[in-house]
């Protein structure tokens, strides 16, 4: 496999930084639920600490997460757990009967609530410092200023109400849809509470992070990371700084040493992911790999090349 290939693909589509690493993290979404609940009905957490979402797609319901939310949640509200916490949904009003679950198409007539929610994976250990940058819950309310979720919505509607071939799959890739758009968002609303994360949306600072991760094997420094953004040294590291909680040379870090586990991951040498991060010697990047992951260059690799033999 070409280890230039993830950084050739992101110079050909002009891929911002933040498309950047999450085609790095590799999100892959998996439906666990969806159907219309009626009755005395109560629902639980699915998997605490796992990336997840609940989407009401019909009717409402009230959602308790202890410590963080009560409120109702209605048609097209969309909540997101970083890592999910205790919390159940339940009917708004008080219902009579046993707890049923019933498929869309059937329903139409049956008082009751719509849910969809799913399990988020991703493929990277770099996922961890997203999902550091969120709160440990945020809501998402369907209005107008969302188009997105609106769209979206339609669409899963129409799947639920038309089952056919690939309905799974086609719901798993809108679920990953909702995730992606529900960050995107998240940052917009709150610029100043998402971390490093804030760095993708700043004027400024988000030109000189795209120029890194176009071409991470430049032998960047503060001033030429500076002059990317139209800024001089000071201003840069100061607003760096103020804005993310990072230095610049934290940020180059860090990113170099993502992309160099995913191409550990393709099979590649210590000594050709050194290169094609910036490192001229094979021994220094090998240990700020160690101290980023705790996990030696080697092993990722062996363990990758395991993984495809076993696979063939």
């Amino acid at each position: 496999m070409n280890a230039n290939k993830y950084v050739n693909d992101a110079n050909k589509y002009d891929m911002d930084a933040f498309s950047q690493i999450l085609h790095l993290l590799k999100l892959n979404a998996s439906v666990y639920f969806n159907a219309k609940v009626c009755g005395n009905w109560r629902i639980n957490e699915h998997t605490l600490e796992a990336t997840c979402f609940h989407m009401v797609t019909v009717g409402s319901c009230v959602l308790d997460v202890p410590e963080y939310f009560n409120d109702v949640l209605n048609c097209g509200d969309l909540v997101i757990f970083p890592r999910e916490l205790a919390h159940s949904m339940v009917p708004v009003k008080e219902q009579t009967g046993e707890q049923t679950r019933f498929e869309y198409p059937i329903t139409q007539d049956i008082e009751g609530t719509g849910l969809l929610c799913g399990e988020m994976r991703f493929q990277h250990k770099g996922s961890r410092y997203i999902l550091d940058a969120l709160p440990p819950v945020f809501v998402i309310r369907y209005d107008a200023s969302n188009n997105w979720l609106k769209s979206l919505l339609e669409m899963i509607v129409i799947e639920n109400m038309n089952v056919g071939p690939a309905s799974k799959t086609l719901l798993d890739k809108l679920s990953e849809l909702l995730f992606t758009y529900a960050l995107r968002q998240y940052l917009k609303d709150h610029p100043g509470e998402v971390g490093m994360l804030a760095i993708y949306g700043h004027p400024r600072l988000a030109h000189a992070i795209d120029a890194v991760h176009q071409h991470p094997e430049h032998e960047w420094t503060l001033e030429t990371m500076a002059k990317q953004a139209a800024l001089s040294r000071t201003t840069f590291a100061e607003t760096f700084k103020a804005v993310s909680g990072w230095t610049p040379g934290q940020y180059l870090t860090w990113w170099r040493m993502q992309l160099a586990w995913s191409l550990l991951r393709e099979g590649q040498t210590s000594a050709e992911v050194a290169n094609k991060v910036g490192y001229k010697s094979e021994s220094a990047f090998s240990r700020v790999f160690q101290k980023m992951f705790s996990l030696s260059a080697g092993k990722v690799r062996r363990g990758a090349i395991l993984s495809l033999s076993a696979n063939q």
